[in-house]
């Protein structure tokens, strides 16, 4: 008989915004291979197995924007791997990352997280605690050439209630006065929303949508996850 597949807790603790869990396992249709996974509320988040659409929110952004010497802001830290995209990007300067729970901002420091020793090895990677949905609705502090957000599930199936807001054209050109000119903004989702786009539409001289496609070998399924580009 087969032994069961390893399941390690990392962290289980309780945050504004549910119960929060990271976990390592191994996987039961691929013995050996390890992967790190968050869930919220036991509602499943996101892994280290498949990055394809975390990867892609950032080199979407910064390919559209072309430049160079350029500074980004990435709202929620998740597993890094945004931010990672982001930092191996040609031309970038400087990664900010706001999170908005310090348990995940730790799980660098502990190295809980596949990403963590070469996330605090890199001098132009920068995370502070906070809410990037109330960062963007103040005056700017200074202006990013591209701003990725990846907090929600979608327009529609939000975290919290309060972050609402965010997506309506009212609310996006306060966020729109924290890129710097030719700045792009990039929204992960995990679903289309025709009414997203068009208010993107009614606030940013061009607008893009992407669908990201990839194989979830998890569970056999082909999948796919959309990429909102606004450009300043």
């Amino acid at each position: 008989m087969s032994a069961a597949p390893r399941v390690e807790i990392l962290e289980y603790c309780e945050t504004p915004v549910g119960s929060l869990c990271l976990r390592r396992r191994e996987l039961l249709s691929q013995p050996g291979t390890i992967v790190t996974e968050v869930t919220l509320d036991h509602e499943f988040l996101m892994s280290s197995y498949n990055t394809i659409s975390e990867v892609a929110l950032a080199e979407n952004a910064l390919r559209w924007h072309g430049g160079f010497d350029l500074d980004v802001l990435v709202g929620g830290l998740g597993l890094g791997y945004t931010a990672d995209a982001a930092l191996r990007w040609p031309g970038v300067r400087r990664v900010d990352v706001i999170e908005l729970l310090p348990e995940v901002i730790s799980w660098l420091a502990r190295d809980l997280v596949p990403l963590s020793a070469s996330l605090r090895a890199e001098p132009r990677f920068h995370v502070v605690e906070g809410d990037v949905f109330v960062r963007l609705a103040g005056t700017p502090e200074r202006r990013y050439d591209a701003i990725l957000i990846d907090v929600d599930h979608s327009p529609e199936d939000v975290l919290d209630p309060r972050h609402r807001w965010f997506y309506a054209a009212e609310k996006l050109r306060l966020a729109r006065s924290h890129l710097a000119e030719s700045g792009v903004l990039a929204v992960w989702s995990s679903t289309p929303s025709d009414v997203f786009a068009e208010a993107l539409a009614g606030v940013f001289s061009g607008v893009e949508v992407k669908t990201v496609e990839w194989r979830n070998e998890l569970i056999d399924e082909d999948q796919e996850d959309t990429i909102f580009l606004a450009r300043r």
